[in-house]
C-alpha cells in the first residue's frame, strides 16, 4: 500500500464495539434457556452478528402467551420473532412491546385480534408484519400508522378492508400491503 492509503486509514477512528457483541448476561441466558424449554428456538443472526431470532413455529409443544414471558430479557439484541401458528393471543403481546430492535415480526395464523396490534405500536424499527390468518380488521391497522420503517406487511385471510388499506397505505406510502394472492 501507498504511505497515502496507509495515513489515510490511520484515520479512520475504529468502531466501538455495541452491546449486542458483548458475551450474552445471565438474564439474557436464562431467558434463552427458558424460551428452549418451551420449545422455541434462539439464533445468532450470523457468526458476526449476535443479534438474535427467536421461532417458536417449529415448536413440538403447543406455544402459548407464557412462552413470551422470557423475551423482553432479550429486548436488545432480538430483532426477529416467529410466531406463526400459535396459541398465542393479544395478551401475549404485551411481551413484545418493549422490543424496540425487534425488525420481524410473523403473527400468521395466531389467535390475535385488533387489541395486539395495540400492544406493538411502538415498535419503531419493525419491518415487516405478517398478520395473515388473524382476527384483524380496519381498527387494528390504525395502530400501524406509527410504524414509519414498516416496509412489509401481510393481511390476506383478514377482515380487512380496501378501505383500511387505503386508509394504511395514505399514513406510510411506502409500506408494501399485500392482500394475497
Amino acid at each position: 500500500m501507498s504511505r497515502r492509503v496507509l495515513t489515510l486509514l490511520a484515520c479512520v477512528p475504529l468502531a466501538t464495539v455495541s452491546l449486542a457483541q458483548d458475551a450474552p448476561s445471565e438474564a439474557e441466558t436464562a431467558a434463552i434457556k427458558k424460551i428452549r424449554e418451551f420449545g422455541g428456538q434462539v439464533s445468532e443472526v450470523a457468526q458476526n452478528d449476535k443479534r438474535l431470532e427467536v421461532a417458536y413455529h417449529l415448536a413440538s409443544n403447543k406455544i402459548t402467551d407464557d412462552a413470551l414471558a422470557p423475551l423482553p430479557a432479550l429486548a436488545g439484541r432480538l430483532i426477529l420473532v416467529n410466531l406463526r401458528g400459535t396459541e398465542v393471543t393479544d395478551a401475549g403481546l404485551a411481551h413484545l412491546k418493549d422490543l424496540k430492535g425487534l425488525i420481524k415480526l410473523h403473527l400468521e395464523k395466531t389467535k390475535i385480534t385488533d387489541a395486539g396490534l395495540e400492544q406493538i405500536a411502538g415498535l419503531e424499527n419493525l419491518e415487516y408484519l405478517n398478520l395473515y390468518g388473524t382476527g384483524i380488521t380496519d381498527a387494528g391497522l390504525k395502530h400501524l400508522e406509527g410504524l414509519k420503517k414498516l416496509k412489509s406487511l401481510y393481511v390476506w385471510q383478514t377482515q380487512v378492508t380496501d378501505a383500511g388499506v387505503q386508509a394504511l397505505q395514505q399514513a406510510l406510502p411506502e409500506l408494501k400491503i399485500i392482500r394475497g394472492p
